[in-house]
């Protein structure tokens, strides 16, 4: 399939994009081959071919959800300026 000069100028407005004049030739024949490439994909007998998610058949590798550490609140709260039954006391900033 071959693209002319009245279809860059189309596709370039409907995209918003300014083109030079001594570019249009160019992006001519770059979609042009790029067209040629996608009917000879569509030449190929794909019949029995399941579709594919992904090119290549990856698993995402996951760690178990499991306690890896216990944590000491009051240690960790032994700086803190106010707590009470292991909560942080703040200022209300809300009324």
């Amino acid at each position: 399939m071959s693209i002319g000069a009245a279809e860059i100028k189309g596709i370039a407005r409907l995209a918003r994009i300014a083109i030079d004049e001594a570019d249009i030739a160019r992006y001519a024949g770059q979609l042009s081959q790029i067209l040629s490439y996608v009917e000879a994909m569509n030449a190929v007998d794909t019949t029995g071919v399941e579709p594919l998610a992904h090119a290549i058949d990856a698993i995402a590798v996951t760690r178990p959800d499991a306690v890896t550490e216990a944590v000491d609140r009051a240690a960790l709260q032994a700086g803190a300026p106010q707590v009470q039954e292991g909560y942080y006391l703040v200022p209300r900033v809300i009324e």
